[in-house]
């Protein structure tokens, strides 16, 4: 039994000698007790030296188990580094950004020039001005003629009203027909609504109006006795909704309506895409091979913003002297050309009912070449 205990306790001691490291297999060979082992001893020692064996993978095991914890801990220690690291550029970027957006949106809005009607004192100066530095070609454009004037004024529905008469009409034919209509209104200031409410279609062609003209205006005097449109709610609306109303009322399209917010209501920013003139002189003004169709005039008008409807002054002024060269001094001397403009209105009037391929895209008035210039005071 003694050596039994003692072999185990070697057993032991041997066992936990093989699992501590080696540089303490000196000190713990010097403590077994004895001095040189039995035979027993000798016949155990294989079991002895087997058994470590199972318990040594067993250590390195743990050894792998705890060696991945580390890895993971130190691959969480550095997500989490990462992750504070992450923020910073993408504030960087958020802020770069933001500062970017804030130096584009100041240098949009910094040179956006805010147009006044044109009746404004020092205005039209201030639109030349303007032109001249956003498109240079109509530098010289603007040195041969005269600046406009947009100094007359007549109600909307008095405006309106002479519109309509003065569709697919000669100057001189529609000014015949606007004189006879006052008369029988009794004077411009008796153009109202209920006035020409009251007027027959019998009236009216009694001194020139065609039946569809009679309904136009009977239409427009409608809208009016309705509450659809008055004086000061066209004066207040915007050009987006201005246009909107107005091409509701039977006879007025989008060219009379440009006319009537250029001439009448002096708005700074309206292009007349439709006008065959204002395109002519596109044409001429930046050497295109073929006329811009109404499509393309917003693009190629866009450096004009916000004083389109000046440009298109000019416009009609370079057409017409492109058309009609021996009037060039008259142009420039800032002469009215009514003369030329009922001859070429007449000559594309005729023009029109030749070849009507598109009667339906273009307002009726449109056939006149540039009669709006005249027939809206200018």
């Amino acid at each position: 039994m003694g050596e039994q205990t003692q072999t185990q306790t070697q057993t032991q001691d041997q066992t936990q000698a093989l699992i501590q490291p080696p540089h303490h297999d000196s000190s713990t060979a010097s403590d077994i007790p004895g001095d040189t082992p039995s035979a027993a001893e000798l016949s155990n020692a294989p079991s002895q030296t087997s058994s470590p064996p199972s318990k040594i993978p067993f250590r390195p095991r743990k050894i792998r188990k705890l060696s991945p914890e580390n890895e993971s801990d130190s691959k969480s220690s550095q997500i989490v580094v990462a992750a504070a690291e992450t923020p910073k550029p993408l504030a960087t970027k958020s802020a770069k950004s933001k500062s970017g957006q804030q130096q584009r949106s100041t240098a949009i809005t910094l040179p956006r020039i805010v147009a006044r009607s044109l009746s404004c004192e020092g205005e039209v100066e201030i639109a030349l001005r303007h032109l001249r530095s956003a498109d240079p070609v109509l530098g010289p454009l603007i040195d041969l003629h005269q600046p406009p004037t947009f100094d007359t004024f007549q109600a909307p529905f008095l405006a309106l009203t002479r519109s309509i008469l003065y569709q697919q009409l000669a100057y001189k034919a529609g000014t015949s027909i606007y004189t006879r209509f006052i008369a029988l209104c009794g004077g411009e200031a008796g153009v109202l609504p209920e006035t020409v409410l009251a007027l027959t279609p019998q009236q009216l062609r009694q001194i020139g109006v065609s039946g569809r003209k009679a309904s136009y205006l009977h239409d427009l005097a409608r809208k009016y006795q309705n509450g659809i449109l008055s004086d000061a709610a066209i004066v207040n609306m915007d050009d987006k909704s201005l246009f909107t109303m107005l091409t509701m009322v039977n006879g007025i399209g989008s060219w009379s309506v440009h006319m009537f917010m250029i001439f009448s209501l002096h708005r700074p920013d309206v292009l007349p895409i439709n006008d065959l003139n204002v395109r002519k002189g596109v044409q001429l003004l930046y050497n295109l091979e073929d006329l811009p169709r109404p499509s393309q005039m917003d693009q190629l008008c866009d450096k004009w913003r916000p004083y389109r409807s000046v440009a298109s002054w000019y416009m009609w002024r370079l057409a017409e002297a492109k058309g009609a060269p021996s009037t060039a001094a008259a142009v420039a001397a800032g002469a009215s050309l009514q003369q030329q403009q009922q001859q070429e209105q007449q000559e594309q009037s005729q023009h029109q009912h030749q070849h009507t391929q598109q009667p339906q895209l273009l307002d009726p008035i449109n056939s006149i070449l540039n009669l709006g210039a005249c027939a809206w005071g200018q």
